[in-house]
């Protein structure tokens, strides 16, 4: 296996997991990276304005999403959909923030698991 691939794997892990364990172990905790003064996930959608069936969504396409890109180090196939899908979502997590006017800083997660989630896509054609 060539080290590519191996920095494709490692990106896969790292934000596969990250993501879940944001939204299934994490939720409720409070860290300097929610959106306004929220202290939870939920609270959060509340303070962008965005609607609990929104939430509910979110929530299950990231937590989907982030199990595929995890299988996809198994079954490439899954690779491209899994991981611009998770780029999707976190570039409109980074829009979020820039809506309520957080803080730069405050976005970088998103923005830096964006990137990785690209960074992927493109290592992987």
């Amino acid at each position: 296996m060539e080290s590519q691939s191996y920095i494709i794997i490692a990106l896969k892990i790292i934000v596969g997991l990250s993501i879940l364990n944001v939204w299934l172990i994490q939720p409720n905790k409070q860290t300097k990276w929610r959106g306004g003064s929220a202290s939870s996930i939920s609270e959060e959608f509340e303070v962008y304005g965005l609607s609990k069936s929104f939430y509910t969504a979110i929530y299950f396409l990231k937590v989907s999403l982030a199990i595929l890109l995890l299988a996809s180090i198994q079954f490439d196939i899954l690779t491209l959909a899994s991981s611009l899908g998770l780029a999707i979502l976190l570039l409109g997590s980074v829009a979020m923030h820039i809506k309520v006017k957080d803080a730069l800083i405050k976005s970088f997660p998103a923005f830096l698991f964006m990137l990785m989630n690209v960074a992927i896509a493109l290592l992987s054609l």
